[in-house]
């Protein structure tokens, strides 16, 4: 496995969160892609989208259901600034993940996490676990407490 994959499989680890990590041999780089390989809908698939704070440049990760979009103003409400999309060299250098990749899980400290309260509707759903090909399935309650992220009202 990757460098980035064994940091995910770590970190449930770490967390207690029981995960069986899949390589599908194929993209899951998008909702649509994922989707097709987990056999779920696409809403199951937990999007990781990386922000970077207009005042702060800090780094935010919000986790997203894959048929949703990020509502950028109630997003900022959240975090108390505005935002823009990350730089994908800066994702890659200070998360270590590659976009199609990001994972909700092994995410340095100062990565401030937010997920979309209607991922919790589901029994499981499934994450990116390093790779562009890599996924694991979850139970929703349990992933975010693995993550650390506060759900929010982020979506439309």
């Amino acid at each position: 496995m990757s460098k980035s994959v064994d940091r995910v499989a770590a970190a449930a680890a770490e967390a207690a969160l029981s995960i069986e990590i899949k390589r599908m041999g194929e993209s899951t780089r998008t909702a649509d892609e994922a989707a097709r390989q987990c056999g779920c809908t696409v809403d199951q698939i937990v999007k990781s989208l990386i922000f970077a704070g207009e005042t702060s440049n800090r780094l935010y990760l919000f986790l997203v259901s894959g048929g949703k979009q990020l509502d950028l103003d109630k997003a900022r409400v959240v975090v108390g600034e505005n935002l823009t999309r990350a730089d994908p060299h800066r994702i890659r250098e200070e998360t270590g993940f590659a976009i199609g990749g990001v994972s909700p899980l092994a995410q340095p400290q100062d990565v401030h996490r937010y997920a979309d309260r209607t991922l919790l509707r589901f029994d499981q759903v499934w994450a990116a676990a390093g790779a562009h090909d890599a996924v694991f399935a979850a139970e929703p309650k349990a992933l975010l407490a693995a993550a650390g992220a506060k759900v929010a009202d982020i979506v439309p």
